[in-house]
Parts: structure tokens; C-alpha cells; sequence
């Protein structure tokens, strides 16, 4: 049973900073590339950032120098640092996992993120 789980969502001002978490079964963290899409109200859902089983890390133009994605294998746990957050960043955060650029095959909940 795969089970992705996002916590860390919140409300903050422009500027501010937030770390968002998935905590996934280990089966998932050892096969595949994991990463973040985002989906704001009337906009597209897009990839925000992915890391693959190798940590090979891609990132959004819109958020490079800003988010850092990481991953804790031994904790199950995949990390979005975001920094310098802005306006336009608000949006519900979803985890995802294995084939994160295209269509990926196991999605979160979603955690909201609301820049002000």
C-alpha cells in the first residue's frame, strides 16, 4: 500500500520561508523519483521540483534559487525548502512519486500554502 503524506502547509507573509514534508512508505523512496507539483486556483498544475532515486535534483524556472528539494532516505522522507517565498507561490503542494515530470502515479492529499 503506497502512502504519500504532506504536512508543513501554512499561511506566511511574502518573504517568509516554509519546509514542507511527505512522509512515504519505503517502498517508493527506493524506486522511484520523487517531487512536488503545485496547483493554484484557474492555473495549470505544474512540477514545482524533483529528485530522482539518485538525487538528481530539477526545479522549476519560476522557483530555482529559492526551493531546495531534498530527500531522507533513512527517515522515508521527501523535503521542499522554500524560501523567499512570493505572492504567486500560493498554491495547494502536492507530493508525488514516480514519473513526477509527466503524469506521476501516486499523489498526497496536498498541503495549502498561502503567501501573503
Amino acid at each position: 500500500h503506497v502512502q504519500l503524506v504532506e504536512s508543513g502547509g501554512d499561511s506566511v507573509q511574502a518573504g517568509g520561508s516554509l519546509r514542507l514534508s511527505c512522509a512515504a512508505s519505503g517502498y517508493i523512496l527506493s524506486q522511484c523519483g520523487m517531487g512536488w507539483h503545485r496547483e493554484a486556483p484557474g492555473l495549470e498544475r505544474e512540477l514545482v521540483s524533483g529528485i530522482s532515486h539518485d538525487g538528481t535534483t530539477t526545479y522549476a524556472d519560476s522557483v530555482k534559487g529559492r526551493f531546495t528539494i531534498s530527500r531522507d532516505n533513512a527517515k522515508n522522507t521527501l523535503y521542499l525548502q522554500m524560501n523567499s517565498l512570493k505572492t504567486e507561490d500560493t498554491a495547494v503542494y502536492y507530493c508525488v512519486a514516480c514519473s513526477v515530470a509527466t503524469f506521476p502515479e501516486f499523489w498526497g492529499q496536498g498541503t495549502q500554502v498561502t503567501v501573503s
